[in-house]
Parts: structure tokens; C-alpha cells; sequence
């Protein structure tokens, strides 16, 4: 099974803590669609097996409207296998999420996820992050997005400076309250060019305190745990039968093919990535030319990206499966890497998978690169 990851390249504003590729002009928003359904087109050999998930992102994928759904959908239907596609999601920003638009996504399009791009329910981070919506709207989409669909998601970020511990958890217990099945949680990260980095490098803003996001993640963990949420992986947290299927299949490593400017794709062994730049991405498209770069993996490669994106999840290494696919000499190297981290409680072994431990959690990624493999090819 495999997914497509359509990127729409359009926002009403920046975020000051985004590195996203995107423009807040729709000018050539129709270009861009046509774009968008002829790459479609030009790609549909690459997709070998039936799609389980469709997502759109961005960008702000709420910016289009049914008849820019109606057209990517039919060159979608078109050329790709969707007979067994579960899932279609649609990250979407609170104040895009009126009654009628909704309304018109429950009735006339395929989409049966949300993804609400929420960030905060307290107005002073709303402003410091330049959301375009308001602490009201947050709360509003969500009461509205209720009616038309059961299937979530709402994105909370931790370790903004200045939010208080009582404040975070104040965060949470409003999702909860709200019987949101799903929550993906972020910490604030300083992205090199953005806005967020310039005001913090000018003391405008205060500098992100790394004691205080792990901080916030401990008390999301004891949360979301304590009302059922699985956190099956590490910035994301489900109720059983709600875990996201894009994000799962991105984190164990199936394929998925990556439609727009910027977008990514990656086939199992070959990774590659359209052109972030919305003229040239249509210029290329337009002239039936791929706009984009590739690089095959080697078997080392693809070893360190399985242990970077399964440690993150609730499966973690399998020690079987690293043998199998990449051979004993691999098993026997992660084997003695991993002690320490066994010995030092955040690595528990079960039933031969290495799986991080609660304590090791916010340190997945650093456990991570010293299980890395440096000097086989």
C-alpha cells in the first residue's frame, strides 16, 4: 500500500516559525492546480500498488475550493488505483473552517479527515507565532468540524516562550474537553531565516528553553495517557482506531509520492524532491518536465533512516527485521550500540524489538544518531 502527499504551496499569511515552502499570493493558485493535475499525470507509473491515504498539505490546502478538489481528485481517479484508499485528509487553519466550507467538504468531496492547525487556545502565543486566526476561531472550528466529521486532528505546539506549565496543561484539557480523537504536538523549533529567528537573534522574543519543552512533553504524555491516548509515535497521540495512516505509513517506511513544489517522495530505496519554487515548479510542469532531484539510498542509508523513524514509534526495531534487510553484521552493530542506552533505562528490548522507554522519549532522535551505522556502504 502505498499514499500521495499533495502539497498546496498557498497561505493567507506567514508564521513566523515556519520554514514551509509557501507564498501568500494566490495569483497563480489556477496555474498551480493545473500543474499540480498534469504531474499527476506524468507520474502515474511510479505508484505500483493501491493507495491507502491521500493527504493534502502545506502550505494551507483550505485555501481551495470544491471545484480546485473536483479537478485534483479526477486526475487523482484518473491515473492511480483508489479502490482501497481509507483515508483523506485535509490540513485545514481554524478561520478557513466556516459552516458552508464545511459543509461543502462533507457533501462534495471524497475528504473524511481534518487536520486543524489549532497551534494554541491562548491568544498571546497566537500573536507572537502570527497565526491568522484567533484563540475564539481555534475553538469554534473544532465545535463546528464536529458535526460534519469524526476523524480529527487537532496541532498543539509546546515550548513557546513565555507559556507556563498551567498554561500548557490548560492547552490540553481544552482538546480533551473537546473530544478530539486526535492530537499531533510539536515543540516550538527555531528554524534558520525564519521570523521566529530573527526576533529571537534581536531579543525581541525570548530564546526556546529545551528544559522547558521536555517539561511541557512530560506532562502531554501523563495526559494524553491518563485519558486512553496511544502515543503511538513521538509527536503524535491517537485514540485506538484514530491513529493517522499517513503518519504511520510515513514512520514505517512505506512508499508515498509527493505531488507539488517542494514535495517529497520516496519508493523504498530512491528519495527525491520537487523544486521549492512555484514558477519554475509550473514553468518545468507545463513543458511535461519532472522538476525535481533524486538520490538513491545506500544500504547504510536505509538502515539509519529505519532506526531514526521506527524509534520514534510505539513498534520501535525490530532486530529480526534489521537482519533480514540488512543483514547480520547490522543486528550485531545495533545490538552492542544499544546497551548503554538499555543500561541507562531508555531502551527497554521486548520481544526482540528495541522500543524507547517513557524516560528516553524526548531524547528519541539523539538515541537515535549514536545507533546510526557510519561507515559501511
Amino acid at each position: 500500500m502505498s499514499s500521495i502527499y499533495l502539497h498546496i504551496p498557498f497561505c493567507k499569511q506567514a508564521c513566523h516559525y515556519c520554514d514551509f515552502h509557501f507564498s501568500t499570493s494566490l495569483k497563480h493558485k489556477e496555474k498551480m492546480i493545473d500543474a499540480i493535475c498534469q504531474e499527476l499525470a506524468l507520474r502515474k507509473e511510479e505508484l505500483r500498488t493501491p493507495m491507502q491515504n491521500i493527504y493534502f498539505g502545506g502550505g494551507t490546502p483550505s485555501l481551495l475550493n470544491v471545484t480546485d478538489f473536483d479537478r485534483i481528485f479526477d486526475s487523482i481517479h484518473s491515473h492511480y488505483d483508489t479502490s482501497q484508499v481509507e483515508e483523506i485528509t485535509l490540513e485545514a487553519n481554524p478561520d478557513d473552517l466556516n459552516e458552508a466550507y464545511l459543509q461543502v467538504l462533507d457533501k462534495k468531496t471524497p475528504i473524511n479527515r481534518l487536520s486543524i492547525g489549532v497551534q494554541s487556545f491562548i491568544e498571546r502565543d497566537l500573536k507572537l507565532m502570527n497565526r491568522a486566526h484567533n484563540a475564539s476561531e481555534a475553538l469554534e472550528s473544532l465545535q463546528l468540524a464536529k458535526k460534519y466529521f469524526d476523524n480529527i486532528s487537532l496541532d498543539l505546539i509546546y515550548g513557546i516562550p513565555g507559556l507556563s506549565e498551567e498554561e500548557w496543561l490548560r492547552n490540553i484539557e481544552q482538546a480533551l474537553s473537546l473530544e478530539i480523537p486526535h492530537l499531533s504536538c510539536y515543540a516550538l523549533t527555531v528554524e534558520p531565516k525564519t521570523a521566529l529567528a530573527y526576533f529571537i537573534e534581536k531579543e525581541v522574543i525570548p530564546p526556546v528553553d529545551d528544559e522547558l519543552a521536555k517539561c511541557h512533553f512530560d506532562i502531554l504524555q501523563e495526559k494524553m495517557t491518563e485519558a486512553g491516548y496511544v502515543n503511538y509515535e513521538f509527536s503524535n497521540f491517537g485514540k485506538p482506531g484514530f491513529e493517522s495512516k499517513n503518519n504511520t505509513a510515513y514512520w514505517t517506511g512505506k512508499s508515498y509520492l509527493g505531488i507539488g513544489p517542494s514535495a517529497h517522495s520516496f519508493d523504498g530505496s530512491k528519495r527525491s524532491w520537487n523544486v521549492s519554487n512555484n514558477a519554475i515548479y509550473i514553468k518545468k510542469i507545463q513543458a511535461n518536465e519532472l522538476p525535481s532531484e533524486s538520490e538513491t539510498l545506500t544500504k547504510t542509508d536505509t538502515y539509519n533512516e529505519y532506526v531514526m523513524t521506527r524509534l520514534r514509534t510505539q513498534w520501535g526495531i525490530d532486530l529480526n527485521e534489521i537482519e533480514n534487510k540488512f543483514g547480520l553484521i547490522y543486528r550485531a552493530y545495533l545490538t552492542e550500540q544499544a546497551q548503554e542506552f538499555i543500561k541507562d533505562k531508555l531502551i527497554f528490548e521486548e520481544n526482540e524489538h528495541y522500543i524507547i522507554s517513557p524516560k528516553g522519549k524526548f531524547l528519541s532522535d539523539g538515541i537515535a544518531s549514536e545507533l546510526f551505522m557510519l561507515n559501511l556502504k
